[in-house]
């Protein structure tokens, strides 16, 4: 018995390269799984902000290049609205985030940068 509790019967696995960059912990912070789910957000409202910011633009070309055409303007500052709730929409959760976490957590950026503690 003393042969196997010197010897590593499994082996020693060593994770693929780029996941090291999340943290060896799944759950732990600064690495791990929180900081993967909030990289993967700040990118899906990335996204967003440039699709609302794009179709701004779009829109706004569209109007300047409506001629006159009632219902090409209509169409246009309809896409303008749409845009402009998008970003409104987008600047609102963080902002909610932000509140939300200052009065709940007593921190701003407690539900923007969560920290999960665990037990030592």
């Amino acid at each position: 018995m003393k042969l196997l509790a010197n010897n590593d019967i499994w082996g020693k696995l060593s994770p693929p390269p780029g996941v090291s960059r999340w943290g060896a912990d799944p759950f732990g912070s600064p690495g791990g799984l929180v900081s993967f789910l909030n990289a993967i957000l700040r990118i899906i409202f990335l996204v967003a902000g440039l699709f609302a910011f794009f179709q701004l633009i779009i829109a706004g070309f569209q109007f300047i290049s409506a001629g006159g055409n009632p219902e090409s303007i209509n169409k246009a500052w309809s896409k303008i609205w749409q845009s402009l709730l998008g970003l409104v929409i987008i600047v609102g959760s963080f902002v909610l985030a932000i509140i939300f976490g200052w009065l709940i957590f007593g921190d701003p950026g407690a539900i923007l940068n969560p920290k999960i503690i665990t037990a030592p």
